[in-house]
């Protein structure tokens, strides 16, 4: 999400960005039937290889690893009631375990046959990147039981569902949801945003993830008025996709930064780095994950600039939206 993050659970209009790194999901019945359903998670087993594929054969994690990717989580699962029978992480198998609950709830024919189940998930990137894997995978659980994955998702993580929408659209969009105690209503409109900047903006990796789900429902529990703040983010993100120069480009996002820095009480990531010769904005959940970085300095220099920072993971705009 370029623009709006938070504000976007207000209703505010976001800017948001479908990425070429994504996640797939492989689902095979088993000849078996003991009640099991088996879960295996995969990911690249180096950064290069990102967009590694995943045959539907993942029964081995040897082939798996010769292929470029390698496991990262896997949980055994009751198919009766969800109960997680064995796991490496017990926090994403609980998580996985409520996720599936819910699959059950909205879809009562789902896991009614006499068969055990293997769902095998490969990301295109690292997990700890935070580029909306929990989102990517309701919208995968979800086209694979047949429900809503916007209703799964609220009944789940509570997001903004700016994620899913992505995972659907062919390009930049503008996001907004609007929720009240009776229904709530997601709405996407595919725009035209294809910067002549774009060779000036990097994504710069933290090197830690922040852990969206609890800085959301922190955000929530607030309770506060941001009518106005919400009317300025909305019509920022509206502006930007006509911006031809980088230098309004960066006013812009500086506005928006200053902004949001006054609704969450936190500084402006630009802070942290303030010899850095152009503009920078936090993303999703600030203080994690990664940020916009955008600036007239050559990539060699900005590469030599933040790997100085310890920052290894500087990904170009072009290489990585869709």
């Amino acid at each position: 999400m370029l623009t709006g993050e938070y504000l976007v659970l207000k209703g505010a209009t976001a800017l948001a960005l479908p990425l070429k790194l994504g996640q797939s999901l492989d689902v095979d019945t088993l000849g078996s039937d003991d009640n099991r359903i088996y879960w295996e998670a995969y990911k690249p087993s180096t950064v290069s290889n990102q967009q590694s594929a995943i045959s539907k054969d993942t029964s081995h994690d040897s082939t798996l690893t010769s292929q470029g990717v390698m496991p990262w989580f896997y949980v055994i699962l009751n198919k009766c009631d969800f109960s997680v029978i064995e796991t490496d992480d017990k926090e994403k198998a609980e998580r996985l375990s409520n996720i599936l609950s819910k699959v059950k709830s909205l879809n009562e024919n789902v896991f009614n046959d006499s068969h055990d189940y293997r769902f095998s998930t490969l990301l295109d990137f690292d997990p700890q990147w935070g580029l909306g894997s929990s989102s990517t995978l309701i919208n995968n659980v979800s086209e694979w039981a047949n429900i809503n994955p916007y209703q799964l998702l609220d009944s789940t993580f509570k997001g903004s569902g700016y994620d899913i929408a992505c995972a659907k659209a062919d390009g930049p969009i503008f996001y907004s949801c609007q929720r009240s105690v009776i229904s709530s209503q997601y709405l996407s409109k595919a725009i035209d945003f294809n910067p002549e900047f774009k060779d000036n903006l990097y994504f710069v990796y933290q090197g830690h993830k922040q852990n969206s789900a609890n800085e959301v429902k922190t955000f929530l529990d607030k309770n506060k008025d941001y009518t106005k703040e919400i009317e300025s983010i909305s019509e920022i993100s509206k502006i930007i996709p006509e911006v031809t120069t980088l230098r309004d480009f960066c006013y812009f996002i500086k506005v928006h930064e200053e902004i949001m820095s006054s609704c969450l009480d936190r500084k402006r990531i630009k802070t942290y780095y303030s010899d850095f010769e152009g503009e920078m904005k936090s993303l999703g959940a600030w203080g994690g994950d990664f940020f916009l970085a955008a600036t007239e300095w050559d990539e060699q220099k900005v590469k030599d600039y933040f790997e100085n920072k310890g920052h290894n993971v500087i990904i170009k705009y072009k290489d990585i939206v869709l």
